[in-house]
């Protein structure tokens, strides 16, 4: 009988701890959220300024009008290029860049880009629909880099990587705690092979 009882607590014990760690693992911090989705729309707005850029860059180039243009145009490819990895946040590059971890540092660069994709805009182009989309290109990466510097001063991306560390361990905790409830049921069946 005391075996009997034993046995029905065991599972009862295991499916607690598996729903606790299910519930953990189900609540995600909103800011962290929050900044995911700023770093996606971020990371396309370089990229339309990339497009743009290269866009630009090939009808100065094509026309032989203005080298300088189509040279800054490349300068500024190569720019955007650093804040789309920046926002993936690749460690190999944040290992030597240390200023893109700071998001005050990171909104100066996107802004610097901003101002590089609107320079030298050619108003009597042909092509109106470029400038259109340099201007929406360049404002939009403008109000990003805004946004960070602004939150960089408030220290809401030292808030970011505090939460972060606090999930990865998170994370961490659970996988452990998976681990160590397969090891104890693996011990425990063995442990009841053994009693029968």
């Amino acid at each position: 009988m005391a075996r009997n009882g034993d046995g029905e607590g065991l599972p009862r014990t295991s499916s607690s701890s598996s729903n606790a760690a299910a519930r953990l693992r189900a609540r995600r911090d909103p800011l962290l959220i929050v900044c995911r989705c700023f770093s996606f729309i971020t990371s396309l707005t370089a990229i339309l300024c990339i497009c743009v850029n290269v866009l630009s860059a090939i009808r100065s180039f094509k026309n032989g009008s203005d080298v300088f243009d189509g040279i800054f145009r490349c300068y500024a490819v190569v720019i955007a290029f650093f804040v789309v990895v920046a926002e993936t946040e690749w460690g190999f590059i944040m290992k030597f860049w240390k200023v893109l971890e700071y998001w005050a540092g990171r909104g100066m660069l996107q802004i610097f880009v901003a101002v590089m994709t609107r320079a030298f805009p050619d108003e009597s182009s042909k092509q109106k629909d470029l400038i259109l989309l340099q201007n929406i290109a360049s404002y939009m990466l403008l109000a990003c880099g805004l946004i960070y510097v602004i939150s960089g001063i408030l220290c809401i991306g030292f808030l970011k990587r505090s939460r972060q560390k606090k999930e990865v361990s998170r994370e961490q905790a659970i996988k452990d705690l998976e681990e160590l409830e397969r090891r104890r049921e693996e011990l425990e069946a063995l442990l009841i092979t053994e009693r029968a």
